[in-house]
């Protein structure tokens, strides 16, 4: 039946017109009955060529999607069917592409839900996408992190090999990070064309304290070894020629006080840039009010100026914004250089302090900030220690004040800022002054 179906419909019309013009008189009998009969003949032909090929084509699509060859549909090879099948095959395709869509919408969810930060690349090295975690634990760092000589090494024998392959990673910029990066080979890859997972590990934390062990116990055995000399020889004086003289004893108690007093001082130093080092290659997510802080921290300087005769001048630009920060720490910088400028300033001189938003100036960063200036009248600093001045335990000179600190103030200062993804300026010039500038990121 299909075939008769298809002849009529191809050799139908030209064999309606022949019978219709041997009706009306147009055609001759005999000529017009032999061309009807060459066209029904090769009407019939035609209609089993195509049949065929309907029903080879018809048992490629049924094979696609699963169907016998030999079902009722594949030996009926008529036009209907092949609509059929292909509709029927159209619609799986839809379903199987919205279930491909569905496991690459929950392979992306695995993927954000994982406690790892996670960078995956396809077949050429190319950064595909990211988890939740790496962007909050790197953001903007993954470019400079996928550009890192060792990471690029690392990703390259992966692509040439199969396995777990790892690196050690350094970060610069804008903190010294250190990384553990493992490189997975995915066989298959994934469904977004996946073919490296990286994962990242932050062990920043780990060396640091593992340094801070180190440094501590040199730093701390170096620093207090004269003070303690000191103590032990007038602890031994005291007990010996010094045991019934009371105006020795009361001057040799004084520098015992003040020698214990300075090794306090620099043990809480040290302790507290280890406690801010730990932390340094976490940024603080919280937000400060510059114009409370600052005015809070002078107050408590108060009895150190009228000690001095010194006169602070405040200058606050009205309105001033927040900024990205740790309270605290903030409040510790701002501590370190006014108690510096105290110290280092003249006698009845005058502190300048000011805080405003940045203008534009080559020496800050593009972005919007604030910057927060001490300015102290003392006797200046040397051009030739400018650029050692944040190191731990360097003194300029123990003679410019008669209140010698512990050589970690600055220090700490520097590692706070940087904490703080700022900038520290030191500006002097001698007799004229010491200027320390602070620039920190808008919230």
């Amino acid at each position: 039946m299909p075939l008769v179906l298809t002849a009529a419909a191809i050799g139908g019309v030209p064999l309606l017109a022949l019978l219709l013009l041997v009706l009306v008189g147009a055609a001759s009998p005999l000529p017009s009955l032999a061309a009807m009969v060459a066209i029904a003949a090769m009407a019939v032909l035609l209609a089993a060529l195509l049949g065929r090929r309907i029903a080879r084509l018809l048992d490629l699509v049924s094979g696609a999607h699963g169907h016998d060859s030999e079902s009722g549909l594949g030996r009926r090879p008529s036009l209907l069917s092949l609509a059929a099948e292909v509709e029927s095959l159209s619609r799986r395709a839809r379903v199987q592409t919205a279930e491909i869509a569905r496991l690459r919408q929950a392979e992306f969810a695995v993927l954000n839900q994982l406690p790892t930060p996670l960078l995956v690349l396809d077949q050429v090295g190319a950064l595909l996408r990211t988890n939740v975690i790496a962007q909050a634990a790197f953001g903007g760092d993954i470019p400079a992190i996928l550009r890192q000589p060792a990471l690029r090494s690392t990703v390259s024998r992966a692509l040439a090999g199969s396995g777990v392959h790892s690196a050690e990673l350094t970060l610069s910029a804008p903190v010294v990070r250190e990384l553990h990066a493992s490189v997975v080979v995915l066989t298959p890859p994934l469904a977004g064309g996946g073919q490296l997972l990286i994962l990242l590990s932050d062990r920043t934390r780990e060396r640091a304290v593992e340094r801070m062990r180190a440094d501590f116990v040199a730093n701390a055995s170096h620093e207090l070894r004269t003070p303690l000399a000191s103590l032990i020889g007038f602890i031994e004086t005291l007990r010996g020629p010094a045991a019934n003289d009371a105006a020795a004893q009361a001057r040799f108690l004084a520098i015992m006080d003040e020698q214990a007093a300075r090794m306090k001082r620099l043990i809480d130093n040290l302790l507290n840039l280890s406690r801010i080092e730990l932390s340094e290659h976490q940024a603080p997510q919280g937000e400060v009010e510059l114009a409370e802080l600052v005015p809070r921290v002078i107050a408590g300087f108060e009895p150190a100026f009228a000690t001095r005769g010194q006169r602070l001048e405040l200058s606050l630009e009205p309105a001033l914004p927040s900024v990205l920060g740790d309270a605290d720490q903030l409040a510790q910088v701002l501590q370190n250089l006014i108690d510096n400028a105290v110290r280092h300033g003249r006698h009845g001189g005058v502190i300048h302090l000011s805080a405003g938003t940045a203008e534009s100036d080559p020496r800050w960063p593009a972005g919007r900030g604030i910057v927060v200036a001490v300015a102290d009248d003392g006797p200046g600093i040397p051009r030739q220690h400018l650029p050692r001045l944040t190191e731990r335990f360097y003194r300029v000179d123990r003679g410019r004040s008669s209140h010698a600190g512990t050589g970690l103030g600055l220090a700490i200062i520097k590692h706070i800022v940087n904490r703080h993804r700022g900038r520290l300026l030191i500006e002097s010039t001698e007799g004229t002054g010491a200027i320390f500038s602070i620039w920190l990121p808008l919230v």
